[in-house]
């Protein structure tokens, strides 16, 4: 059979380019003239040795979240002035990074009017009170089954839960009244942030999810009692946001349960008839999560107030907060 001849390619021209855009044209303006986001006259200055908080913070930039840490430290000064609310939502690592004597010290001020915290805040809180200490190593007890496994926190805070329920008290007073009780038993009362609510009339409400503490792995656990509590302290919490026109709500290192809690407490509110437009609404954690961002600073506000946000470490961002309340109030 005889090859067939090779096809020669058709050489095909190239496209024609597109040419650059023709610029003589173009208009500017005076820079002057231009609104511009950052002044040398918001720039940092220089620390100096010696000198005091007031003088640091006045040292910041006044750009970014350093505005927002203005705006926020504002807002509560503003709302403890005018008698308004300012709540806290706490996770328990808050705690555990050993800041409760700031929370309390608010609490003492006045500034801090009501607590929420998760399950386990009541656990740290309950351990620092007793031991001085808190916060097992959970990668080595897992193994063996010793995670969660403490006689005393277990033992302990079930029975203050027990009580409290029989007393018709929420979670949080009872465990608060339990230590303020047996006052001898805890030589650290001072740093527990539920006793020191209890002693001041301040509410401070637990929100559980059960099975997320250890106390719930303990035979003393009561589910009955547990609910009921928690259940009390909800509904205390939703009366005091229902009365926070005006004030402020902190989520402070909570992703899930106190941004849920928070919002079905607005909810509740709104539903029975108050507006609670002009609220001022702050998460504050290291990272930035999906649900304080959505129940806590974005939902809440959208029908009026402002919501902010803080991101940075707990030890350093809420002394720094605490600081500057401090500082707006002379």
């Amino acid at each position: 059979m005889a090859k067939r001849p090779k096809r020669t390619p058709r050489k095909r021209s190239p496209p024609d380019l597109i040419p650059p855009i023709d610029v003589s044209a173009l208009k500017t303006y005076p820079l002057k003239r231009r609104h511009s986001l950052v002044q040398v006259s918001d720039f940092a200055a220089p620390w100096r040795r010696g000198g005091s908080f007031a003088k640091f913070y006045a040292t910041l930039p006044d750009i970014l979240a350093v505005k927002t840490l203005r705006a926020v430290a504002r807002a509560l000064a503003t709302a403890h002035r005018k008698g308004r609310p300012v709540i806290v939502g706490l996770g328990a690592h808050v705690i555990k990074v050993g800041l409760a004597p700031i929370l309390t010290n608010l609490m003492e001020r006045g500034i801090v009017t009501a607590v929420a915290m998760n399950g386990a805040g009541i656990i740290h809180d309950f351990e620092l009170a007793l031991m001085g200490h808190t916060s097992e190593e959970v990668d080595a007890e897992i193994d063996d089954g010793r995670f969660g496994m403490a006689e005393e926190t277990g033992r302990i805070l079930n029975e203050a839960i027990r009580q409290g329920a029989k007393s018709g008290e929420g979670l949080g007073e009872a465990v608060g009244r339990y230590i303020n009780r047996t006052a001898s038993q805890f030589p650290n009362r001072a740093t527990s942030i539920v006793a020191t609510g209890a002693r001041l009339g301040i509410p401070v409400t637990v929100h559980v999810a059960v099975g997320t503490d250890i106390i719930h792995m303990h035979p003393s656990a009561d589910g009955s009692a547990i609910g009921a509590t928690s259940l009390l302290d909800f509904r205390r919490l939703a009366a005091v946001v229902s009365g926070m026109e005006g004030g402020v709500y902190l989520n402070i290192g909570s992703a899930v349960i106190l941004p849920e809690v928070f919002l079905k407490a607005l909810s509740l509110g709104r539903n029975l008839g108050h507006p609670l437009t002009k609220i001022t609404t702050v998460n504050m954690d290291f990272l930035s999560h999906y649900r304080p961002q959505t129940n806590v600073v974005r939902r809440p506000t959208q029908k009026g107030g402002r919501g902010y946000s803080l991101t940075g470490h707990h030890e350093i961002m809420l002394p720094l907060l605490a600081a500057a309340v401090v500082e707006e109030l002379g």
